[in-house]
């Protein structure tokens, strides 16, 4: 019997190219980080991006605070067509942007600005409301900087990612909408709607918030509002300052995993205050978890009880050391015939524990083999995988670890896997 489709339809977007990487449409979510080396240290900036692309960040992100480290990213670009390949680049812009947004927009494959910061006003008073006039005056002031900017971007086909920071909401923002999603929402929209003026439609949008109930409301209330205006701009997800170790990762997994489920999501970033690397594999298994990527195999296991028939954590890690290196293959791990045959029911490979020290295999629901030894159950395993074709040596002495993923032309990903020694 078919399982039910309880998925979201994803919300369409326009595709917006960034180098190789193509952005929305009918991409698949598009995983991103940033480096932490200063800009200016090229050898050592060249050399992260490097290491993050072959990790998996299709695309990276580099700080460009000042017109001098915005220079130094053509020399980036050189060197890493030199040494490695083209990597699709970002350059973070925020204080007073205008200029160094254009000299960016020469090197990269986008161009973030942050609307809280591209033109910074603050008033020597502050009341209680602004002034129409008072409010004419600041957009105007924005599209008088930004426009130099989508120019630059339009000639060189680049794209710009509007990314609001809830940390850092412009003061107009704040007086007219409270520090609120609603705030977040209306400042992106004050940009979408200056690029539209002057024709230019390459965005991608970000609303970010550390506070998860935040950066979700945000995220919904704006793909709202783009629907009722007819804007399809792609989103970019991320939990922003999400901290470290297993908290940040629940805080990012529930934010992003939320919005992903519920269709709204085109890229997404996992921000941890540790080495950048780390927040690759929390991206991938965040898309494999919703069914939107695979890259490496799926394992189904119970939580194990009194009925369980072997050492089912021991086991799973023998199961898994033998086929962790088949990415897109199911294979669950089940302590008892009980639930067994019928949690397993999505899996393609199934290994469940009996009675007497015996284990049966499955192939889907149908038991294959049965009365097996469990100390010849992950040779048997590998025998029926093998069997059916699915199987794949991997090189000798070696075993799987990380993801690695490029794309063509097309902006469509091809994953591949990294394998490093026993």
């Amino acid at each position: 019997m078919a399982l039910p489709d309880v998925s979201y339809s994803r919300r369409k977007t326009r595709p917006v190219q960034v180098g190789e990487i193509v952005i929305g449409g009918d991409n698949l979510v598009v995983v991103q980080s940033m480096i932490t080396e200063e800009t200016h240290n090229v050898p050592a900036a060249v050399e992260q991006i490097i290491a993050m692309h072959k990790a998996g960040s299709e695309i990276v992100r580099v700080t460009t605070p000042n017109m001098a480290e915005a220079r130094c990213l053509e020399e980036i670009k050189l060197q890493l067509k030199k040494q490695y390949r083209d990597v699709p680049l970002v350059a973070d812009v925020h204080h007073q942007g205008s200029d160094i947004a254009v000299e960016v927009a020469k090197y990269v494959d986008k161009v973030r600005i942050n609307p809280g910061l591209f033109v910074f006003r603050k008033r020597v008073e502050r009341s209680v409301d602004y002034t129409r006039t008072e409010v004419e005056e600041e957009i105007e002031a924005i599209e008088k900087g930004l426009v130099p900017v989508l120019i630059a971007c339009k000639e060189r086909n680049r794209a710009m990612r509007i990314g609001v920071n809830h940390g850092s909401l412009a003061e107009r923002l704040t007086v007219m909408y409270g520090d609120t999603p609603q705030g977040m929402v209306e400042s992106a929209i004050e940009y979408i709607q200056i690029c539209e003026r002057n024709e230019f439609r390459n965005i991608v949008i970000s609303l970010k918030a550390s506070r998860v109930a935040v950066m979700l409301q945000a995220n919904r209330l704006m793909a709202q509002r783009m629907a009722e205006l007819g804007m399809d701009y792609p989103l970019h997800l991320g939990v922003t300052e999400a901290g470290d170790g297993q908290y940040a990762r629940i805080k990012s997994t529930t934010g992003i995993g939320t919005l992903l489920a519920e269709g709204i999501g085109d890229t997404i970033r996992v921000s941890l205050a540790e080495d950048p690397i780390n927040e690759l594999p929390v991206c991938y298994d965040i898309l494999q978890a919703l069914g939107l990527r695979r890259t490496k195999t799926e394992f189904i296991a119970c939580p194990s009880c009194g009925r369980t028939k072997f050492d089912l954590p021991t086991v799973l890690a023998q199961v898994k050391s033998a086929t962790d290196h088949l990415p897109g293959l199911n294979v669950a791990v089940m302590g008892c015939i009980v639930n067994g045959p019928g949690e397993m029911a999505d899996a393609d490979y199934g290994y469940v524990g009996k009675a007497g020290g015996k284990i049966s295999l499955y192939r889907k629901r149908d038991e294959v083999k049965s009365g097996i030894a469990q100390e010849d159950g992950v040779s048997e395993l590998i025998s029926l995988i093998k069997l059916d074709g699915r199987w794949q040596d991997p090189p000798e002495g070696w075993r799987t670890t990380e993801l690695v993923s490029s794309a063509g032309p097309s902006g469509r990903i091809k994953s591949s896997i990294s394998l490093t020694p026993k």
